[in-house]
């Protein structure tokens, strides 16, 4: 339980971020939401890992770190901090209106790449990061994985919405941020890209195939 709750904070707190920065239109929206979400991976990760993302569990469940019977309750903790940060951040804000991401034709096409590489990105950045035995108890982990959020955010932030999360994808269609019609978008491309990740690293890191202690993830 305590792994939950703390899944549900840290992710609260990364989409209400996400959520206040989209909706004021802030000019250095990526700077905030990479620094939070380092800071939460820093306060959470010896607790629960620090995922604070659907797709960032699907890629340590696939690499053998964490059994499905947890990965089911993370996926729940997240997807509700994701909802209620949302709904938090459009309260506190208020806009007078909000225009919906809602990629079409070619677009859609550009959104599940751009997606899916920064979600690869990102996963692939945990699992080595945080869940290598060649990095036990290092203290850069949360910096990286900040960083690749930033970084792929304002890559591709102005192409797809700059995601890389089904819980801020989730948060963000609920208050209007992104369309609901095209919400499979960012779904499906953020889940292959992490299951990708969670491959690849099993490939790379053969030794690593056991689970193993680390301080994160």
């Amino acid at each position: 339980m305590r792994s939950y709750i703390t899944e549900f904070i840290g992710t609260f707190f990364l989409v209400f971020t996400v959520g206040v920065t989209a909706l004021t239109g802030a000019p250095l929206a990526p700077v905030a939401i990479g620094a939070i979400l380092m800071v939460m991976v820093y306060a959470g990760g010896h607790i629960s890992g620090g995922h604070y993302n659907p797709a960032v569990t699907l890629a340590v469940l696939l690499r053998g770190r964490i059994t499905m019977a947890d990965a089911l309750p993370y996926w729940v903790a997240q997807v509700a901090g994701g909802v209620v940060a949302a709904m938090v951040a459009a309260y506190v804000i208020n806009p007078s209106a909000v225009r919906a991401v809602s990629p079409s034709g070619r677009g859609v096409w550009v959104a599940l790449v751009a997606e899916a590489l920064f979600t690869f990105a990102l996963a692939y950045v945990v699992l080595n990061a945080a869940t290598s035995k060649d990095h036990p108890g290092n203290s850069f982990y949360g910096l990286a994985i900040g960083f690749t959020v930033a970084a792929g955010a304002f890559t591709v932030g102005g192409v797809s919405g700059g995601a890389f999360n089904p819980a801020v994808a989730i948060g963000a269609a609920s208050i209007g941020l992104f369309d609901w019609t095209r919400i499979w978008v960012w779904l499906v491309a953020e889940l292959i890209g992490a299951a990708a990740a969670g491959i690849v690293f099993l490939a790379l890191n053969p030794s690593d195939r056991a689970p193993v202690r680390a301080s994160a993830a």
